[in-house]
């Protein structure tokens, strides 16, 4: 893992959701190489944040996330979620 990278643990949450939006915590976590419950936390503080819902699927939760809200920084407030996670959600193909 790097020492340090240009986006946030929360950006990082973010991405993984929206990749899969049925992910688990414990997947969650590996992905983005923080433990299980600082992913929980994260996840609480999107959803008290409106960036994110969750609802119960069975034994699982599953996320909705809200692409009109802006990003949170005053440098990047007048870029959407939904902007930035159009850029990464997907991994770059390969030819």
């Amino acid at each position: 893992m790097p020492e340090w990278t240009f986006l946030t643990n929360h950006a990082h949450v973010l991405l993984c959701i929206a990749r899969d939006p049925g992910v688990r915590f414990r997947d969650l976590a590996g992905q983005v190489g923080i433990t299980e419950r600082a992913a929980q936390r994260i996840v609480a503080d999107l959803a008290r944040a409106g960036y994110l819902t969750t609802t119960r699927d069975g034994r699982r939760n599953r996320y909705k996330l809200d692409p009109s809200l802006p990003l949170r920084h005053p440098l990047e407030q007048q870029h959407l979620i939904g902007e930035l996670l159009d850029i990464l959600r997907d991994p770059p193909t390969t030819s």
